[in-house]
């Protein structure tokens, strides 16, 4: 009889541990705090935040994480603006477009994941020894008139002595998802293409892949996490935890080789074959395009509106301390 209670008690043990783990599983899955996040394009460029997405580095700190594409800063800033989503991921030339339009709960970037621009120049003819200067007199897709990506590249053309509008036209009217598309129909000697679409024009046969901007452009602030002020000051834990995810997924990428960060974010890719992932993700890290850290400097920031008067999209620069948010 002693035994049989014993044996009784026991099971009733390991009955009430059982639950006890099953509850407590249930109820952390329950307490994840739902995060939604607009980003601007779906790229490989973005690597080390689909690394932080699948390796759970979200679900480590806490955080229910959806990432929606919405493509173009300006949708994005809207869709944070409207409280449609949580955290817009984009240039942070579009948070001094907000701050300068007078939004009293404007916009703070808080944490960075690309140094580097990560459009690639493709050519309708092949190019043997490109250099900038074979885009003189030639007609380029360039992108969103005061978008990062447009932007950019004239920064970069003028710091090489090309001006663009006269020595090289660029058509700031075709909207970033239909660049490829615009390419493919005719319009244009060269495209400026983010990865995936500049590798699976050259597969496909309609261009040639001819330079790296990141590589001709040297470091520049490119994509960057916002969000309103509001949300920042009633969620400082969950930013705080959001950019502890990022920067695993910085460092994940920083350590590991590309083989083995295309097969973790090859599921957000499933278009494209696991050795072109392989080979977009080598260029990335040859044009050394993600920091090892998440913060956003003063230096970079400035340099960021240098970009932006340059392109006539600023004419005086906002302090840093406004904009950037110091955690």
């Amino acid at each position: 009889m002693k035994k049989k209670i014993i044996t009784i008690l026991s099971l009733l043990v390991i009955f009430t541990v059982a639950c006890s783990v099953l509850f407590n599983n249930k109820e952390t899955k329950n307490n994840l705090k739902k995060v939604k996040v607009a980003e601007v394009a779906h790229s490989i460029f973005y690597a080390p935040q689909y690394v932080a997405l699948h390796n759970g580095y979200f679900k480590d700190v806490g955080l229910d994480v959806e990432i929606i594409l919405t493509a173009g800063a300006d949708k994005v800033t809207a869709a944070v603006l409207s409280g449609d989503v949580d955290i817009g991921f984009s240039g942070s030339e579009a948070t001094i477009y907000v701050y300068n339009q007078g939004e009293k709960d404007y916009l703070k970037t808080f944490a960075q994941l690309t140094q580097k621009d990560g459009s690639f120049i493709v050519s309708r003819t092949k190019i043997n020894n490109f250099t900038l200067n074979d885009l003189k007199g030639k007609f380029i897709i360039g992108g969103r008139l005061g978008g990062m990506p447009e932007m950019t590249l004239e920064y970069i053309l003028t710091q090489n002595g090309i001006i663009p509008g006269q020595d090289v036209e660029i058509d700031t009217s075709i909207a970033f998802a239909a660049m490829q598309g615009a390419f493919i129909g005719g319009t244009g000697d060269f495209v400026s293409l983010f990865e995936p679409n500049a590798t699976l024009l050259e597969k496909e046969g309609y261009g040639y892949i001819v330079a790296s901007l990141g590589e001709l452009g040297g470091n520049v602030p490119y994509t960057a996490y916002n969000a309103r002020i509001s949300y920042l000051e009633k969620n400082p834990k969950i930013i705080e935890n959001f950019t502890k995810a990022i920067q695993k997924g910085l460092d994940f990428v920083h350590k590991n080789d590309s083989k083995t960060i295309a097969k973790i974010i090859a599921k957000e890719f499933p278009d494209t074959k696991l050795e072109d992932l392989i080979t977009v993700i080598d260029r990335y890290k040859e044009a050394n395009t993600w920091p090892t850290t998440t913060d956003f400097t003063e230096e970079s920031f400035n340099h960021l509106q240098d970009i932006m008067i340059n392109a006539k999209q600023l004419d005086k620069k906002v302090d840093y301390k406004d904009l950037i948010y110091i955690k």
